[in-house]
């Protein structure tokens, strides 16, 4: 017993002076439009900014209406200057709601795969 629970122990610490980079994977930091964003025009570029720098052949991106369409143009891109910054550019859309959806891997093999709204009102 006291083998187990001084194996225990040693797991415990071997995990928590592990780096923290091994468990990590990229996160949205910011994006164009905002999540939930109410916009007057709709943006030419919907552009995703991440933590880590992306894989790009292997990083997606869209943008799709709320009848389940895809609206973007496909010209997904990492910024050249910039390999954490994922882009798509929209078409002139009309007023409504549209989900960017994203699946990206990140350079330390990480997948994440997510999505948020935004509003496109017009005019008013």
């Amino acid at each position: 017993m006291k083998h187990l629970a001084w194996a225990g122990s040693a797991l415990i610490f071997l995990l928590l002076m592990a780096p923290s980079s091994s468990w990590s994977h990229a996160y949205l930091v910011k994006s164009s439009p905002a999540r939930r964003a109410a916009l007057t025009n709709a943006p030419t570029r919907v552009v995703l900014w991440f933590n880590e720098r992306l894989e790009g052949q292997f990083s997606q991106l869209s943008v799709w209406n709320d009848q389940g369409e895809q609206v973007d143009a496909g010209d997904i891109q990492v910024g050249p200057d910039d390999s954490k910054k994922l882009s798509v550019g929209l078409p002139a859309v009309p007023a409504g709601t549209y989900t960017v959806k994203y699946r990206v891997l990140s350079v330390d093999g990480h997948i994440v795969d997510a999505a948020f709204p935004f509003t496109v009102r017009g005019r008013q």
